[in-house]
């Protein structure tokens, strides 16, 4: 379905055509046009499916159809978002899509000065993005007033709830009218998001763009058994035998993310940090080289990368998987987008393997595994047959091992780093 289909307006219609849009995403088609008759929405949309678009379209064409003069210190509309990053992503896709319409669109979030912010508040926001911290700072300030706000969207709500934001979350929607519009978009479903849905929406359309918590069908993934202090060996290896190029990397610590940037450094691959230790300077100029492919490899703890949007992105790598499976579902998440191919490659110890049925339940499928010669683990069995008789050394297990096959490879085009 086409978005000239939609019979927008036409400064609107205008933005999307100057943005290349033209075919609506699944979760667009669907959402798209019971948001704009102003009904209640529980969407179910992977990063990367033209969500923002989904919720964002419906809101500029009401305000359209419906101007009025903000008075100072009111909004509009309220886009809630766990991070700055996601905060700054929605506000600059937004003004885009508003960029032919005279409206206000701001963006507050934390890490910056409050004064700016109080200042764009005072003036009036048609639509305000804002993390729910930040936001609550300045109602606390009397900065900002939520009574006349017609709409409300908590995107990303899952990762909202995972960081511990519920409590400001339903601090925010009380100083906002009852009757209003509510559209929640999560990428997956957990008991938690159905209670807030509950609480919070009123005869909503629910909305499943995929399978219920399922990883793109553009993504495939694998998974090379390793031992935990091989895998900074391994991934030097691999990345130098097939030439990946821009490849984000997640590590469950900031001191795992150190070590192997310094292990990386010492075999000439680039490398960036994106980790709370970090300033947001620096983590900022990090992504920047890493989207400009000033740097080879962008490694990333879980907290640091949240709103990361690498547009093309082919390779993220699991140095440890998550102790949620849902969090592998959105570290993958930013590969495969737009219909792209795009590869999750995970290195699992075996202390990880529960943690990898947990994924292949959640996303319906088996992992493909690879053995890479000279890094593979023991079996568990031999293993625990070895230590109840007391052996002190493992016999090695080559006969489990399985060589690389041409196809079982991870497809590492021959490309000449940028």
């Amino acid at each position: 379905m086409k978005f000239s289909a939609l019979d927008l307006n036409p400064k609107l219609q205008q933005a999307i055509e100057a943005c290349g849009y033209s075919e609506m995403t699944p979760i667009q088609q669907k959402a798209i046009i019971p948001a704009r008759r102003g009904k209640d929405l529980l969407a179910t949309a992977q990063t990367g499916t033209g969500k923002t678009a989904a919720f964002s379209l419906p809101i500029l064409q009401q305000i359209c159809d419906q101007p009025k003069e903000i008075a100072s210190g009111y909004c509009r509309a309220i886009i809630l978002t766990p991070t700055r990053e996601l905060a700054e992503q929605l506000s600059e896709t937004i003004n885009r899509y508003a960029q032919f319409m005279d409206l206000k669109i701001n963006a507050i979030y934390g890490g910056v000065n409050m004064d700016s912010q109080k200042k764009k508040l005072k003036r009036g926001v048609d639509i305000l993005i804002a993390t729910p911290g930040r936001l609550l700072e300045h109602l606390v300030q009397c900065n900002i007033n939520l009574s006349h706000a017609e709409f409300v969207v908590l995107d990303e709500a899952d990762r909202m709830l995972d960081m511990g934001f519920i409590t400001d979350v339903a601090t925010i929607l009380r100083h906002t009218p009852d009757k209003r519009q509510t559209m929640l978009f999560s990428a997956t479903i957990s008991p938690e998001v159905q209670r807030l849905s509950k609480s919070i929406l009123t005869r909503q359309v629910e909305i499943r763009a995929a399978k219920l918590n399922v990883a793109a069908d553009t993504v495939e993934h694998v998974l090379y058994p390793v031992e935990e202090r091989r895998k900074a060996d391994l991934f030097a290896e691999l990345i130098h035998k097939f030439n990946w190029f821009q490849v984000l990397v997640f590590t469950s610590t900031k001191a795992q993310a150190d070590a192997l940037m310094r292990k990386l450094k010492n075999t000439g691959v680039t490398t960036a940090l994106c980790h709370g230790d970090k300033t947001q300077g620096t983590r900022r100029r990090a992504l920047a080289d890493f989207k400009s492919a000033k740097v080879q490899v962008l490694i990333a703890t879980e907290v640091a990368a949240r709103g990361i949007d690498i547009p093309g992105l082919e390779y993220v790598v699991n140095y440890n998987l998550p102790y949620l499976a849902e969090d592998y579902v959105h570290r993958i998440g930013r590969t495969g987008r737009a219909g792209n191919k795009g590869y999750a490659i995970s290195f699992v110890s075996r202390e990880e393997e529960r943690a990898v049925n947990n994924i292949e339940r959640l996303i319906g499928s088996t992992i493909k595994r690879i053995h890479m010669p000279g890094y593979d683990v023991s079996n568990r069995e031999t293993l625990r047959k070895n230590i109840a008789k007391g052996r002190k050394k493992t016999p090695s297990n080559k006969a489990t091992h399985t060589k690389i096959s041409r196809a079982a490879k991870i497809p590492g085009k021959a490309r000449s780093k940028k």
